[in-house]
């Protein structure tokens, strides 16, 4: 696979049981498939000298680049703040769910964890600039009430029923 960042051939290394793709020989990013990042917990005990080595690596990002696309599905990705760091800007797939970290972002992550109510606010942030969420919202909404309407009128018309019974 090609890094996203730099083009250069990504190597896929295991991180303690984790295979993800570095770009060893390039800028040094990380890719990670979908359920992957998930699956390092916040220390990197037992994960291997390769994550090591991308915890120690100096963070080389730039803030300015334009979108990058996604090396699986060559869709464009979103830049966002990774879901618990205040500080790690990450780029996901929302296609395939890939993560991918710039050299020193898995650092970052690790080292600014945000509590619960900023997640949370976050989270609702993030969901937000999504312009399809709002769509789908209201469309949500709509069905809901729809539901609600309909099963009203399925009492109704089941209690006009038996009333009808009842008198006849």
């Amino acid at each position: 696979m090609k890094c996203p960042v730099c083009n250069n051939i990504m190597l896929e290394k295991d991180f303690g049981g984790v295979k993800v793709d570095v770009c060893e020989h390039g800028c040094k990013g990380i890719w990670f498939d979908w359920g992957e990042i998930r699956r390092l917990d916040e220390s990197d005990e037992g994960f291997g000298n390769v994550l090591k080595a991308a915890l120690n690596h100096p963070r080389e990002n730039d803030e300015n680049r334009s979108r990058i696309n996604c090396p699986k599905c060559n869709k464009p990705m979103h830049i966002h703040k990774y879901q618990s760091s205040k500080e790690a800007n990450v780029d996901e797939c929302y296609l395939c769910g890939g993560f991918f970290l710039d050299s020193g972002e898995l650092k970052a992550i690790s080292n600014s964890f945000m509590s619960e109510p900023e997640r949370k606010s976050y989270n609702e942030k993030l969901l937000a600039d999504i312009p399809e969420y709002e769509q789908l919202m209201d469309d949500v909404g709509y069905k809901k009430a729809r539901t609600a309407a309909i099963g009203k009128y399925t009492k109704f018309l089941s209690l006009s029923y038996l009333m009808n019974k009842v008198q006849n």
